[in-house]
């Protein structure tokens, strides 16, 4: 069932808005020096609770109403006058109390109001034929065929929201008949429950992000838990289902998602149609979209302008901040679904932060931003983080692989390696060009395709790179994944629109003869469901940043490489914006688990996972770290001919890191200083089985 319900508009949030460099000064002084009207709405919120609980007690959810279209509506805007003004005395009162208490108060750390900057919340139940971890189809139904729509032109926000979470599933975790999802670790009961979600800002963004709260109907209130998640990869809403929503509910807890600025609300010029909040597909100014781009004169033709890469905003930037809202906005809701039992805080409801990839390294981000003690523990899998002069940032090491890892995967080393190799084990034609365009360029040394192979392997060595983690990465390169995401990204840092990405690249539906064209109507209805985030797909391509050539992507991926390399104007500001994506130190006392694949040849460990944690232990802090043997990055690429043979699944040691984590929040067990990490084998061809995965 996907029954909306209007909400009202929001309230913000308490909380701390304190910094070291400003805590000297006395809180009622930096808190009378604002703006009257930041008082009155401070004030407002001390008496929010008392109003809501009873306008929500006489009238129920159906009774309360919003004012959709008004974005930063506080909360009592759709009330009688009268109920605004009773309010006005107790601002007075309180202002007064917060005069006299400057006469003699020590200065103390500032507690102050944190805004969740939010719009209309839509709020859908999902019971019956319905759940909300996979919206009723089952772990069956969601490995199985696409959830279909009745009609594939104007599916329903309930068929949306259905093929979404299934596809959200697919591309996390390995539901194929192998891997043992739901059988040797994991699980998808069903979970009744409501879904509250909205488009939130963070200030000064162009472009919302998605955030989400799914409430278990057996919500535990003894235990008040939240988990607060970002998407992996470049996904939508959903994007973390298959780590937090399917740990975090069947324990009880209600679990808060953000899309982070990423995300699938692709826009259409072709049309001017974008995607509102119930994820159908309208035209700007007929509802809020996910995603529109300014408007600007834009013709037709134009192609697609995608969230991530065309907002201006480089939202990988405010990563942290996402999570952050995120779990304000899930404290928010929960307020509102039990307000006899509000206000939930962080005091009374242990947050957990976990992801997994662009998600793993977002709730990192979050952990060096809380100063007010927000989150009581973080597990972050194979994450996307990057501590400057420590680690390498991902846009230098992917726009590397895209130039090297073609020829040198041409190495006798890599015969075997799973799509090392085209058809009848024969190098790939793409990838002897390569190798011979960067002998031609001096760059490469021998006179056969095998020592140039060599001489290329031996280059990224030098650089960082394993034989295992290069020989994992044949999959990422087989598939272009290196190009796709150097583009997108390089898009995002340059805050680049979607007609002036850097090196002439850009993004368009797929004509009937390969050529940029028009969408299809079907195709492009069930964008939001379907995409991952980041094209090509879902008959979206990625044009340009080709020359005519025997290698005619090589000039666009060179000019990629220059924009990390260069110091010109354009590069210099793609750098700064990448600098802006640095972690930062999380609080001393904060248990925190990290877990990567040995064999992630997406996000190598030697670069991202390695250098943070070291970093973190250099600085005192104790962070439990597993380097898990054989795992890589794609759970969902075990299912793969052959590729899985090789490789163990990382979620069931995400799941076990939660499960201590659990232990030492609600039963008292005590938080290790470090663990050994399991002995792993690989799965080989047969089914995957317990002892496989070496867990205590």
């Amino acid at each position: 069932m996907d029954q909306s319900i209007p909400e009202p508009p929001h309230p913000t949030r308490p909380g701390s808005s304190s910094s070291s460099d400003r805590s000297t000064i006395p809180a009622c002084v930096r808190f009378l020096t604002r703006s009257f009207s930041k008082i009155a709405v401070t004030c407002a919120f001390t008496v929010r609770s008392w109003i809501d609980r009873r306008s929500v007690s006489r009238a129920g959810y159906a009774a309360l109403s919003y004012d959709g279209g008004r974005r930063r509506a506080w909360y009592g805007g759709a009330m009688k006058t009268t109920a605004r003004i009773s309010t006005l005395p107790i601002w007075f009162v309180l202002l007064s109390v917060m005069l006299s208490a400057c006469a003699g108060s020590p200065a103390v750390k500032e507690s102050g109001m944190r805004e969740v900057d939010y719009g209309e919340v839509r709020v859908t139940e999902h019971r019956g034929h319905d759940d909300l971890l996979s919206a009723g189809l089952g772990l069956a139904g969601l490995a199985g065929e696409p959830s279909p729509f009745a009609d594939p032109l104007d599916p329903s926000a309930a068929e949306l929201r259905r093929r979404a979470i299934q596809t959200s599933w697919k591309g996390i975790a390995d539901l194929g008949p192998l891997g043992g999802y739901g059988t040797v670790y994991g699980g998808v009961p069903h979970v009744p429950g409501r879904e509250y979600q909205a488009f939130a800002r963070i200030p000064g963004a162009r472009a919302p992000h998605r955030v989400l709260l799914q409430l278990p109907d057996h919500f535990d209130r003894h235990k008040r838990c939240l988990v607060v998640t970002a998407s992996s990869g470049s996904r939508g809403i959903y994007g973390a289902i298959a780590l937090a929503g399917a740990w975090g509910l069947p324990h009880g807890c209600a679990v808060a998602y953000t899309d982070k600025g990423t995300g699938t609300g692709y826009y259409d010029y072709a049309d001017n149609s974008g995607v509102a909040l119930d994820g159908r597909r309208a035209r700007r100014g007929e509802a809020e979209l996910e995603f529109q781009p300014m408007p600007t004169p834009t013709p037709p033709t134009a192609g697609i302008a995608i969230k991530q890469m065309h907002s201006g905003d480089n939202p990988e930037a405010d990563w942290g901040r996402h999570v952050i809202q995120a779990a304000w906005f899930g404290l928010a809701m929960l307020d509102r679904a039990y307000p006899d039992e509000a206000p939930f805080t962080p005091q009374n409801t242990k947050i957990i932060a976990t992801g997994l990839s662009n998600g793993g390294g977002a709730v990192l981000r979050a952990a060096g931003l809380d100063r007010d003690n927000l989150f009581a523990g973080v597990v972050a899998l194979e994450p996307n983080v990057y501590v400057p002069e420590h680690g390498r940032a991902l846009y230098d090491y992917v726009t590397e692989a895209a130039i090297w890892l073609p020829c040198a995967l041409n190495s006798p080393r890599f015969a075997s390696a799973p799509f090392a190799r085209g058809p009848n084990h024969q190098p790939m034609s793409a990838a002897l060009l390569r190798c011979a365009s960067l002998r031609a360029q001096g760059k490469l040394i021998g006179n056969t395709v095998s020592e140039q192979a060599e001489h290329a392997r031996q280059y990224l060595h030098s650089r960082g790179w394993t034989d295992e983690v290069m020989a994992t990465a044949a999959s990422t390169t087989a598939f272009d994944l290196w190009r796709v995401v150097a583009a997108g990204y390089a898009s995002s840092y340059s805050r680049r629109g979607a007609t002036d990405m850097p090196c002439g690249f850009r993004y368009a539906a797929i004509g009937a003869d390969g050529a940029p064209g028009v969408a299809n109507a079907a195709t492009r209805a069930s964008w939001w469901a379907d995409g991952s985030g980041i094209p090509p797909g879902n008959g979206i391509g990625l044009f340009g940043g080709t020359s005519v050539s025997n290698d005619p992507t090589l000039s666009g991926l060179e000019c990629l490489r220059a924009l990390w390399t260069g110091s010109d104007h354009e590069a210099q500001a793609l750098q700064a914006s990448v600098l802006a994506t640095a972690v930062k130190m999380p609080r001393r006392e904060l248990p925190l688990w990290v877990l990567h694949g040995a064999s992630d040849g997406l996000l190598p460990t030697a670069f991202s996972s390695e250098p943070y944690v070291q970093w973190l232990r250099d600085q005192g802090r104790r962070p439990i770290y597993w380097k898990v043997p054989h795992a890589q990055h794609f759970d969902a690429f075990l299912s793969l001919p052959g590729f899985g043979d090789l490789h163990v699944p990382l979620l069931p040691y995400g799941y076990l890191a939660l499960d201590r984590l659990w232990a030492h929040l609600y039963e008292g067990a005590a938080w290790p200083d470090d663990l050994p990490t399991p002995e792993t084998r690989p799965r080989g061809a047969r089914p995957m089985a317990a002892s496989t995965l070496g867990l205590p």
